[in-house]
């Protein structure tokens, strides 16, 4: 045991957590995308925007209350998985409803997304266009599929020859942010599960502070 133990350990700092890190980044983007997609009056726009901001909340939630819970640290990060797995399979019904591709996880865009580490949606939105772009072989800008500069094309048809329309890739590239982010906290979880087998929570560690502090006097 550590000499040094404290009754109330370190905690928070999540903003340092990749986990967090990529599920704000994917909950950004959900906003973009919805703004763009979904329909404001759908009850639909409504769930995946809350989805995404379940996942990015109960991340800090868990890590501020590991203090004094790992319980409840262990709680709310199951949260923000089950909510982001709800938002993934949003994305997956919106692909499927309207006849698009749902890229399989070995497709070369999404490693290149994946690969490029975005810190922003505007980073995410670069991608998406330069996909678009690069796919039509003609250099044209347009509109990136979530909500840049330039002019996105009159139909679905008008891409069709191309390749994938900015939906598809748009909604492509948000499963692969969600697909890092909830194997991010399906590693979170194991590690937090483990640490709480091991060394128990607020009660364990209170009881050893107390028994140090006696063995000290």
């Amino acid at each position: 045991m550590d000499d040094k133990e404290s009754l109330i350990p370190l905690h928070g700092g999540y903003r340092k957590l990749k986990s967090f890190q990529v599920s704000q980044l994917a909950y950004d983007v959900t906003v973009r995308f919805c703004e763009k997609y979904i329909d404001y009056k759908s009850r639909t726009r409504d769930q995946m925007v809350q989805a995404a901001r379940s996942g990015v909340q109960n991340i800090a939630e868990g890590s501020q209350a590991s203090g004094t819970s790992k319980k409840t640290e262990l709680k709310l990060t199951n949260v923000a998985r089950a909510s982001l797995e709800e938002l993934r399979l949003d994305y997956e019904d919106f692909l499927r409803q309207r006849g698009l591709a749902l890229w399989p996880r070995e497709d070369a865009r999404r490693a290149e997304l994946i690969a490029r580490r975005p810190a922003t949606a505007d980073d995410v939105a670069a991608w998406a266009r330069e996909t678009h772009d690069g796919q039509a072989g003609n250099g044209r800008g347009g509109q990136n599929g979530l909500g840049g500069p330039g002019k996105e094309p009159t139909s679905t048809a008008s891409t069709k020859s191309t390749g994938s329309t900015y939906p598809e890739i748009a909604a492509n590239g948000a499963l692969a942010l969600l697909a890092v982010a909830c194997s991010l906290l399906d590693r979170q979880l194991a590690s937090q599960e483990k640490a709480f087998m091991e060394e128990g929570g607020f009660t364990e560690r209170l009881y050893r502070v107390r028994s140090q502090r006696r063995d000290q006097r």
